[in-house]
């Protein structure tokens, strides 16, 4: 049991509200993880309300998982059960599960990545744009994506005529909806949009759901976007007591259509509100936050509050300003050498933090050069390359034979004689016969123009699939299931066949093993394991859940951590260098030219300071490579912001050629004190 003395008085001031909407405004370093955990605990054991009344949700599967850890740890796993602590998308897809069947899907539904749904807009583009490309699926996805965050049907898209993307999406989207259902899949967006449209269609449903949950908790409100919160309108407006944890100065999604009027307009949505703010830092020194409260502060659309912490002021902010970008990045080496030695740090303790990813380029190099071990956060995700997508596109068919376009990523995937002539004339015979792929599959020798060789691999391959869909019900056996379905395809052998490079061939074989791997972990934490259970797991895990590269590995390394502005959120260092402080860059020339929206770029520069504990050091350079080219650059907006009290103006000394003027005036000074020191002779 937590000691409710150990908290400050506003943290327990919200641990112990219980009834009626609760705002918490948390600055950063503020505790609020300790303060939503204590919070349930409250509840569990002090006001006695069962665990299957309350609902927390987060937006990572870590926060969610850590979030649980802390809470158990204070009252126990057995005290636990039957509560829920996940991700808006984990929520919903367990949902969607039960009642999916009401919105006219199959209960084993499949879930599209990334990589499913380019290919499906791709395919159904080939009917609308004859030289279609990858690039214009991602633009029509976006769009798709920003239309179903504003809970906008395919029915209810309307085009801008003054874009062209726009218009072509009022004609991809609704057919792409209708495709997306005759495959018996749905996308991200769709696990919060159905959801909502259940409970709009079907109130008994909805009335279950607001019953069951008295108590709901969310984290990083300023983050929801409109579906979000209209799912939280729906399951909170029976009991009301929804207590939402955020800070409107770090709303930096909004390109992912976060929404921080959500935050700002609470009291108003949810009247009777209580509004608790959390301005006691725990993370860094005074100086450090002065000067992020500074800057923040010249936002107008924001709830007013300033961070403050009863440690110190510590040191002085720096800003360094460098002639170009390689001094730029010799003067970072310079530092972490320096830091490292008089504070007796190691690398992991250094950040280097930069508004877009192409600006790690010269530290990259820097870093390679000093022989300094760095890791790079916002690597490929290990569940979107592609030998991991092909063999869990053989799950997902298993388990849903008629998602369309994991059976076709398969169909010849390893090479089986099923060459693309072949594929077509499925395809095409499937549309005109409205049939579904899958059935066609199964009476391949009834299809004309397809020769018997063709005819007996389309029969094999059914005859695999059938085969191993009949093993993978039975859950213990999986992993050994899954190994020898790898080992049947020759996966290893297509892999090398494809790769000139051995090592790399190497490398992608191993990706595939991790895939069982990942599937023997499941079976270890899981008490009723399914294919399906798993394959959701993937399809919810965030890019710090799995894989070799992924975020929580890296950052566990004794090495410097190159990361954007956005992945640096949530995070915290002891030394951070905020680089590319210079106009056009932080601010981003976007915002300043396009959007005419300064107020997140400065969230932005707020968050990258706040992540700083001891030492915050902001860079610039006077001039900057652009396609070969020194350009000339200003100094960022928010530097001035910063009172001078706390900030210390550094200059780099780079030695550089005189010119022609000054080697003349200083052999004239030269000549001019040696006549003064032996007069005329």
């Amino acid at each position: 049991m937590f000691d409710l003395n150990s908290l400050n008085p506003q943290q327990r001031q919200a641990v112990e509200h219980d009834l009626g909407p609760l705002l918490l405004l948390a600055g950063a370093g503020s505790g609020k993880t300790r303060v939503i955990t204590c919070r349930i605990s409250y509840l569990l054991q002090q006001r006695q309300v069962a665990a299957t009344q309350i609902l927390a949700m987060t937006f990572t599967n870590k926060s969610a998982r850590e979030m649980r850890e802390r809470v158990e740890q204070m009252v126990g796993r057995k005290a636990c059960k039957g509560m829920v602590i996940s991700t808006f998308h984990s929520l919903c897809v367990r949902i969607l599960k039960s009642h999916i069947e009401k919105l006219g899907y199959k209960k084993n539904f499949s879930i599209y990545a990334a990589s499913d749904q380019q290919r499906l807009v791709r395919d159904l583009l080939r009917d609308l744009v004859a030289d279609s490309s990858a690039k214009d699926a991602d633009r029509i996805l976006w769009q798709i994506s920003a239309a179903k965050n504003r809970l906008v049907s395919a029915a209810g898209f309307k085009p801008d005529i003054n874009n062209p993307d726009s218009c072509l999406t009022a004609e991809v989207y609704p057919r792409y909806q209708k495709a997306l259902k005759a495959y018996n899949a749905v996308d991200f967006d769709d696990l919060l949009m159905l959801v909502v449209q259940l409970f709009d269609e079907h109130p008994k449903v909805l009335a279950d759901y607001q019953q069951r949950f008295v108590y709901q908790m969310v984290d990083e409100y300023q983050d929801t976007n409109p579906v979000q919160y209209r799912l939280l309108r729906q399951l909170s407006c029976v009991h009301g007591n929804l207590c939402v944890v955020g800070d409107d100065d770090q709303s930096i999604y909004g390109f992912r259509g976060a929404d921080i009027s959500t935050i700002l307009n609470f009291e108003k949505d949810f009247p009777g509100t209580k509004v608790i703010k959390l301005e006691q830092n725990y993370r860094s020194t005074g100086n450090i936050l002065a000067s992020a409260n500074a800057v923040i502060c010249n936002n107008n659309k924001r709830r007013v509050k300033a961070l403050w912490t009863a440690d110190g002021d510590g040191e002085k902010v720096e800003y360094l300003l460098c002639e170009d970008d390689e001094d730029e990045a010799r003067q970072v080496m310079e530092r972490i050498h320096s830091e490292r030695f008089k504070r007796k740090l190691e690398y992991r303790d250094f950040a280097i933090l930069y508004r877009t990813n192409n600006q790690s380029r010269s530290f990259e190099e820097q870093l390679r050069y000093e022989d300094i071990p760095y890791v790079l956060i916002g690597g490929q995700k290990f569940f979107d390359r592609k030998e991991v997508k092909d063999l869990v596109a053989y799950l997902k068919v298993l388990i849903n034979p008629f998602d369309e376009v994991n059976l076709l990523r398969i169909l010849n995937y390893p090479r089986r004689g099923i060459g693309g002539t072949s594929a077509d004339r499925l395809i095409r015979l499937s549309a005109e016969s409205e049939r579904p792929l899958w059935e066609l599959l199964q009476q391949a020798v009834m299809i004309e123009d397809l020769s018997a060789k063709v005819v007996g691999a389309i029969d094999n391959f059914a005859d695999l699939l059938k085969r191993y869909r009949q093993r993978f019900t039975k859950p213990l056996q999986m992993v050994e299931t899954l190994r020898d379905l790898v080992k049947e395809l020759k996966l290893d052998e297509e892999l090398y066949r494809q790769e000139n490079d051995p090592q790399k061939a190497r490398r992608r074989v191993e990706n595939q093993a991790e895939v069982i791997n990942s599937m023997a972990s499941y079976l270890e934490r899981e008490s009723e394991p399914t294919l399906a259970g798993f394959l959701e797991r993937v399809s919810l895990l965030d890019d710090d859940n799995i894989g070799r590269n992924d975020k929580e590995k890296k950052l566990a390394q004794d090495a410097v951590t190159l990361m954007s502005l956005h992945s640096s959120k949530g995070l915290e260092f002891p030394v951070v260098f905020l680089v590319g402080m210079e106009e056009e860059t932080l601010p981003h020339k976007k915002s300043i030219y396009e959007t005419f929206d300064i107020d997140e770029e400065r969230r932005l520069c707020y968050v990258g300071m706040t992540r700083a504990r001891m030492q915050l050091v902001l860079i610039g350079a006077r001039k900057r490579r652009r396609y070969g080219s020194l350009t000339q650059r200003d100094p960022s907006r928010f530097l001035s912001e910063i009172p001078e009290e706390v900030l210390l103006r550094l200059s780099s000394e780079v030695p550089r050629e005189s010119s022609e003027t000054e080697k003349e005036q200083l052999a004239d000074s030269f000549f001019a004190g040696i006549s003064n020191l032996f007069g005329d002779s």
